[in-house]
């Protein structure tokens, strides 16, 4: 069983392709917007606000970036849906 499908079996892969999952990614990434907006102008309130709008993104898509960099499935969907091998 390669990494990626080890990976797209475990729980912490369910989860966070699950309802609940995509839920906490948009919260928090709201959570880093809002936080990163009263320091706009500087590079710490950028790239806080920039991760917050992809965290909502890949929530909103049901996107795995995890999963993508480790050679599986970037939609969340499509996690697990391999059988594993004996």
């Amino acid at each position: 069983m390669s990494i990626a499908e080890s990976f797209s079996q475990s729980g912490f892969a369910r989860f966070i392709s699950s309802s609940a999952g995509r839920f906490i990614r948009g919260v928090a990434g709201a959570g880093l917007i809002a936080w990163g907006y009263p320091d706009r102008s500087s590079s710490t309130g950028l790239v806080l606000m920039a991760v917050g709008v992809l965290l909502v993104v890949v929530g909103v898509f049901n996107l795995c970036l995890i999963s993508a960099l480790l050679g599986g499935p970037i939609s969340g969907s499509r996690m697990g849906t391999r059988t594993p091998q004996p």
